[in-house]
Protein backbone atom coordinates (compact mmCIF):
# COMPACT_ATOMS: atom_id res chain seq x y z
CA UNK A 1 0.00 0.00 0.00
CA UNK A 2 2.69 2.05 0.74
CA UNK A 3 4.26 2.02 -2.52
CA UNK A 4 1.14 2.08 -4.11
CA UNK A 5 0.76 5.56 -3.00
CA UNK A 6 4.03 6.56 -3.55
CA UNK A 7 3.57 5.86 -6.80
CA UNK A 8 0.12 7.97 -6.99
CA UNK A 9 2.25 10.81 -5.68
CA UNK A 10 4.63 10.56 -8.18
CA UNK A 11 2.69 10.05 -10.60
CA UNK A 12 0.79 13.37 -9.75
CA UNK A 13 3.68 15.27 -9.33
CA UNK A 14 4.72 14.07 -12.46
CA UNK A 15 1.34 15.09 -14.43
CA UNK A 16 1.53 18.35 -12.73
CA UNK A 17 5.01 19.29 -14.10
CA UNK A 18 4.21 17.39 -17.40
CA UNK A 19 1.24 19.29 -17.72
CA UNK A 20 2.70 23.19 -16.91
CA UNK A 21 5.40 22.37 -19.65
CA UNK A 22 2.71 21.14 -22.52
CA UNK A 23 0.86 24.09 -21.70
CA UNK A 24 3.82 26.86 -21.51
CA UNK A 25 4.43 25.64 -24.88
CA UNK A 26 1.51 25.31 -26.38
CA UNK A 27 0.67 28.97 -25.76
CA UNK A 28 3.94 30.86 -26.98
CA UNK A 29 3.67 28.44 -30.09
CA UNK A 30 0.38 29.90 -30.76
CA UNK A 31 1.17 33.42 -30.03
CA UNK A 32 4.78 32.89 -32.56
CA UNK A 33 2.12 30.92 -34.80
CA UNK A 34 -0.62 33.94 -34.61
CA UNK A 35 -3.19 31.28 -33.87
CA UNK A 36 -5.90 31.57 -31.07
CA UNK A 37 -4.47 30.13 -27.68
CA UNK A 38 -8.08 28.80 -27.51
CA UNK A 39 -7.77 26.88 -31.19
CA UNK A 40 -4.59 25.60 -28.90
CA UNK A 41 -6.59 24.63 -26.37
CA UNK A 42 -9.06 22.66 -28.24
CA UNK A 43 -6.20 20.78 -30.27
CA UNK A 44 -2.77 20.44 -28.98
CA UNK A 45 -3.43 20.29 -25.29
CA UNK A 46 -6.59 18.61 -25.46
CA UNK A 47 -5.19 15.99 -27.56
CA UNK A 48 -1.58 15.86 -25.28
CA UNK A 49 -3.81 15.40 -21.73
CA UNK A 50 -5.86 13.08 -23.10
CA UNK A 51 -3.51 10.78 -24.05
CA UNK A 52 -3.04 8.78 -20.82
CA UNK A 53 -6.95 7.59 -21.60
CA UNK A 54 -6.31 6.75 -25.23
CA UNK A 55 -3.37 4.33 -24.09
CA UNK A 56 -5.75 3.70 -21.17
CA UNK A 57 -8.92 2.38 -23.19
CA UNK A 58 -7.27 0.94 -26.19
CA UNK A 59 -5.45 -1.07 -23.94
CA UNK A 60 -8.45 -1.94 -21.74
CA UNK A 61 -10.31 -3.09 -25.41
CA UNK A 62 -7.79 -5.02 -26.42
CA UNK A 63 -8.23 -6.98 -23.30
CA UNK A 64 -11.23 -7.09 -23.29
CA UNK A 65 -12.04 -5.09 -20.28
CA UNK A 66 -15.05 -2.57 -21.76
CA UNK A 67 -16.08 -1.49 -18.00
CA UNK A 68 -12.36 -0.01 -17.92
CA UNK A 69 -11.97 1.17 -21.50
CA UNK A 70 -15.42 3.39 -21.13
CA UNK A 71 -15.61 3.94 -17.85
CA UNK A 72 -12.50 5.70 -18.34
CA UNK A 73 -13.74 8.20 -20.49
CA UNK A 74 -16.93 8.55 -18.69
CA UNK A 75 -14.89 9.08 -15.21
CA UNK A 76 -12.02 11.14 -17.11
CA UNK A 77 -15.20 13.82 -18.50
CA UNK A 78 -16.70 13.89 -15.41
CA UNK A 79 -13.37 14.87 -13.58
CA UNK A 80 -12.71 17.61 -16.21
CA UNK A 81 -15.79 19.58 -15.52
CA UNK A 82 -15.98 19.34 -11.91
CA UNK A 83 -11.93 19.19 -10.99
CA UNK A 84 -10.03 20.31 -13.45
CA UNK A 85 -12.16 23.38 -13.78
CA UNK A 86 -13.40 23.21 -10.17
CA UNK A 87 -10.41 23.26 -8.13
CA UNK A 88 -8.61 26.15 -9.65
CA UNK A 89 -11.12 28.71 -9.30
CA UNK A 90 -11.30 27.79 -5.80
CA UNK A 91 -8.05 30.26 -5.71
CA UNK A 92 -8.41 32.42 -9.24
CA UNK A 93 -11.37 33.17 -11.25
CA UNK A 94 -11.85 32.14 -14.62
CA UNK A 95 -12.98 35.04 -16.61
CA UNK A 96 -15.61 33.86 -19.44
CA UNK A 97 -16.45 36.76 -20.77
CA UNK A 98 -13.08 37.22 -21.86
CA UNK A 99 -13.22 33.86 -24.48
CA UNK A 100 -16.12 32.25 -26.96
CA UNK A 101 -16.17 28.70 -26.66
CA UNK A 102 -20.17 28.46 -27.29
CA UNK A 103 -18.98 26.49 -31.03
CA UNK A 104 -17.02 23.67 -29.51
CA UNK A 105 -19.17 23.79 -26.36
CA UNK A 106 -21.70 23.16 -29.06
CA UNK A 107 -19.39 20.26 -30.48
CA UNK A 108 -18.91 19.03 -27.16
CA UNK A 109 -22.62 18.63 -26.12
CA UNK A 110 -22.98 17.01 -29.82
CA UNK A 111 -20.66 14.35 -29.55
CA UNK A 112 -21.99 13.51 -26.00
CA UNK A 113 -25.56 12.55 -27.20
CA UNK A 114 -24.00 10.68 -30.20
CA UNK A 115 -21.75 8.59 -27.79
CA UNK A 116 -24.88 8.41 -25.52
CA UNK A 117 -27.02 7.06 -28.77
CA UNK A 118 -24.64 4.96 -29.77
CA UNK A 119 -24.33 2.83 -26.49
CA UNK A 120 -27.78 2.11 -26.74
CA UNK A 121 -27.18 0.41 -29.81
CA UNK A 122 -24.29 -1.59 -28.03
CA UNK A 123 -22.07 -3.75 -27.98
CA UNK A 124 -19.98 -1.02 -29.63
CA UNK A 125 -18.05 -2.09 -32.72
CA UNK A 126 -15.98 -0.83 -35.59
CA UNK A 127 -18.63 0.51 -36.66
CA UNK A 128 -19.35 2.42 -34.14
CA UNK A 129 -15.92 3.84 -33.96
CA UNK A 130 -15.59 4.30 -37.76
CA UNK A 131 -19.08 7.26 -36.90
CA UNK A 132 -17.40 8.63 -33.82
CA UNK A 133 -13.50 8.81 -35.66
CA UNK A 134 -15.96 10.82 -38.42
CA UNK A 135 -16.90 13.50 -35.98
CA UNK A 136 -13.49 13.37 -34.86
CA UNK A 137 -12.13 14.53 -38.55
CA UNK A 138 -14.96 17.57 -38.73
CA UNK A 139 -14.13 18.65 -35.37
CA UNK A 140 -10.01 19.21 -36.79
CA UNK A 141 -11.05 20.20 -39.99
CA UNK A 142 -13.30 22.88 -38.33
CA UNK A 143 -10.67 24.06 -36.01
CA UNK A 144 -7.96 24.52 -38.69
CA UNK A 145 -10.25 26.52 -40.36
CA UNK A 146 -10.45 29.14 -37.52
CA UNK A 147 -6.61 28.75 -37.29
CA UNK A 148 -6.08 29.52 -40.48
CA UNK A 149 -8.36 32.16 -40.60
CA UNK A 150 -7.42 34.35 -37.72
CA UNK A 151 -3.50 33.68 -38.61
CA UNK A 152 -4.25 35.46 -42.36
CA UNK A 153 -5.97 38.43 -40.70
CA UNK A 154 -3.64 38.64 -37.43
CA UNK A 155 0.58 39.10 -37.64
CA UNK A 156 2.19 37.11 -35.00
CA UNK A 157 1.97 38.33 -31.32
CA UNK A 158 5.87 37.74 -30.70
CA UNK A 159 6.19 40.18 -28.17
CA UNK A 160 3.73 38.16 -25.95
CA UNK A 161 6.23 35.55 -26.32
CA UNK A 162 8.07 34.56 -22.71
CA UNK A 163 11.57 35.55 -23.33
CA UNK A 164 13.97 32.59 -24.47
CA UNK A 165 11.35 30.52 -25.43
CA UNK A 166 12.42 29.90 -29.01
CA UNK A 167 10.98 27.86 -31.70
CA UNK A 168 12.55 24.73 -30.68
CA UNK A 169 12.45 24.98 -26.65
CA UNK A 170 8.67 25.66 -27.68
CA UNK A 171 8.30 22.16 -29.47
CA UNK A 172 10.43 20.50 -26.50
CA UNK A 173 8.18 21.66 -23.82
CA UNK A 174 5.24 20.22 -25.81
CA UNK A 175 7.37 16.74 -26.62
CA UNK A 176 7.96 16.50 -23.04
CA UNK A 177 5.07 17.67 -21.53
CA UNK A 178 3.29 14.81 -23.74
CA UNK A 179 5.59 12.25 -22.58
CA UNK A 180 5.50 13.08 -18.79
CA UNK A 181 1.69 13.03 -19.43
CA UNK A 182 1.94 9.62 -20.11
CA UNK A 183 4.75 8.41 -17.81
CA UNK A 184 2.90 9.99 -15.00
CA UNK A 185 -0.51 8.85 -15.85
CA UNK A 186 0.83 5.32 -15.83
CA UNK A 187 2.15 5.68 -12.11
CA UNK A 188 -0.86 6.94 -10.85
CA UNK A 189 -3.19 4.73 -12.50
CA UNK A 190 -1.42 1.89 -11.85
CA UNK A 191 -1.16 2.99 -7.72
CA UNK A 192 -5.01 4.18 -7.88
CA UNK A 193 -5.80 0.72 -9.39
CA UNK A 194 -3.86 -1.38 -6.43
CA UNK A 195 -5.33 1.02 -3.68
CA UNK A 196 -8.76 0.69 -5.14
CA UNK A 197 -8.80 -3.30 -4.94
CA UNK A 198 -7.40 -3.10 -1.64
CA UNK A 199 -10.22 -1.05 -0.32
CA UNK A 200 -13.10 -2.79 -2.86
CA UNK A 201 -13.41 0.25 -4.29
CA UNK A 202 -14.20 0.76 -7.96
CA UNK A 203 -11.21 1.62 -10.15
CA UNK A 204 -11.27 5.21 -11.46
CA UNK A 205 -8.87 7.10 -13.86
CA UNK A 206 -7.60 10.84 -12.84
CA UNK A 207 -7.06 13.19 -15.14
CA UNK A 208 -4.20 15.87 -14.89
CA UNK A 209 -4.85 19.75 -14.45
CA UNK A 210 -3.13 22.00 -16.40
CA UNK A 211 -1.86 25.75 -15.81
CA UNK A 212 -4.24 28.02 -15.19
CA UNK A 213 -4.67 29.94 -18.71
CA UNK A 214 -8.22 30.77 -18.75
CA UNK A 215 -8.46 30.31 -22.44
CA UNK A 216 -6.60 27.22 -22.24
CA UNK A 217 -8.14 26.01 -18.99
CA UNK A 218 -11.71 25.67 -20.36
CA UNK A 219 -10.94 25.46 -24.43
CA UNK A 220 -8.90 22.10 -22.78
CA UNK A 221 -11.41 20.54 -21.04
CA UNK A 222 -14.05 21.14 -23.52
CA UNK A 223 -11.60 19.80 -26.03
CA UNK A 224 -10.60 16.70 -24.33
CA UNK A 225 -13.88 15.71 -23.01
CA UNK A 226 -14.84 15.76 -27.08
CA UNK A 227 -11.82 14.20 -27.90
CA UNK A 228 -12.05 11.64 -25.42
CA UNK A 229 -15.39 10.80 -26.90
CA UNK A 230 -15.07 10.94 -30.54
CA UNK A 231 -10.93 9.76 -30.50
CA UNK A 232 -10.68 7.59 -27.86
CA UNK A 233 -13.85 5.33 -27.87
CA UNK A 234 -13.70 5.60 -31.83
CA UNK A 235 -9.85 4.06 -31.39
CA UNK A 236 -10.49 1.74 -28.35
CA UNK A 237 -13.81 0.31 -30.51
CA UNK A 238 -11.61 -0.69 -33.52
CA UNK A 239 -9.71 -3.69 -31.23
CA UNK A 240 -13.00 -5.08 -30.09
CA UNK A 241 -16.24 -5.16 -29.30
CA UNK A 242 -17.07 -3.27 -26.49
CA UNK A 243 -20.50 -4.31 -24.35
CA UNK A 244 -21.77 -1.40 -22.45
CA UNK A 245 -21.76 -1.97 -18.51
CA UNK A 246 -25.88 -1.46 -17.17
CA UNK A 247 -24.34 1.02 -14.81
CA UNK A 248 -23.33 3.09 -17.47
CA UNK A 249 -26.42 3.27 -19.24
CA UNK A 250 -28.77 4.04 -16.24
CA UNK A 251 -26.48 6.26 -14.51
CA UNK A 252 -23.22 7.48 -15.22
CA UNK A 253 -23.69 8.77 -18.94
CA UNK A 254 -26.42 10.69 -17.71
CA UNK A 255 -24.01 12.34 -14.67
CA UNK A 256 -22.01 13.02 -17.52
CA UNK A 257 -24.07 15.05 -20.08
CA UNK A 258 -25.86 16.77 -16.80
CA UNK A 259 -22.46 17.86 -15.75
CA UNK A 260 -21.53 19.07 -19.08
CA UNK A 261 -24.45 21.45 -19.20
CA UNK A 262 -23.62 22.69 -15.96
CA UNK A 263 -21.22 24.75 -18.14
CA UNK A 264 -23.96 26.34 -19.96
CA UNK A 265 -24.14 29.73 -18.16
CA UNK A 266 -20.26 30.62 -18.76
CA UNK A 267 -20.14 29.32 -22.11
CA UNK A 268 -23.58 31.15 -23.37
CA UNK A 269 -23.91 33.97 -20.95
CA UNK A 270 -20.27 34.90 -19.94
CA UNK A 271 -20.56 34.28 -16.58
CA UNK A 272 -16.98 34.26 -14.44
CA UNK A 273 -16.18 30.99 -12.44
CA UNK A 274 -15.66 32.27 -8.90
CA UNK A 275 -14.86 30.50 -5.84
CA UNK A 276 -18.82 29.49 -5.45
CA UNK A 277 -18.42 27.75 -8.64
CA UNK A 278 -15.66 25.72 -7.27
CA UNK A 279 -17.15 24.76 -4.39
CA UNK A 280 -20.65 23.27 -6.08
CA UNK A 281 -18.28 22.02 -8.33
CA UNK A 282 -16.16 20.05 -5.81
CA UNK A 283 -19.40 19.40 -3.67
CA UNK A 284 -21.23 17.85 -6.92
CA UNK A 285 -17.86 15.39 -7.64
CA UNK A 286 -17.70 14.21 -3.78
CA UNK A 287 -21.38 13.11 -3.61
CA UNK A 288 -20.75 11.50 -7.48
CA UNK A 289 -18.01 9.93 -6.37
CA UNK A 290 -19.71 8.93 -2.68
CA UNK A 291 -22.43 7.21 -4.88
CA UNK A 292 -19.83 5.51 -7.08
CA UNK A 293 -18.73 3.59 -3.39
CA UNK A 294 -21.80 3.13 -2.33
Amino acid sequence: MLLDIVMVAAGLAILVFSGDALVKGAVNLALRLGIPALVVGLTVVAFGTSAPELIVSVKAAIEGQAGIALGNVVGSNIVNVLLILGLPVLFTTIHSAAIDTRRSFAVMIGASALFIALCFTGPLSWWHGLVLLAGLALMIGDNLRIARAHRAAAEPDLEGVQPGMGLGKQILFIVLGIIGLGIGADLLVDGAVNIARVLGISETVIIAAVRRQADVALGNVIGSNTFNLLAIIGAAALFGDMEVPAQLLTFDLWVMLVVSLLLVPFVFFRRDMGRAVGVVFVAIYAAYAVALVA
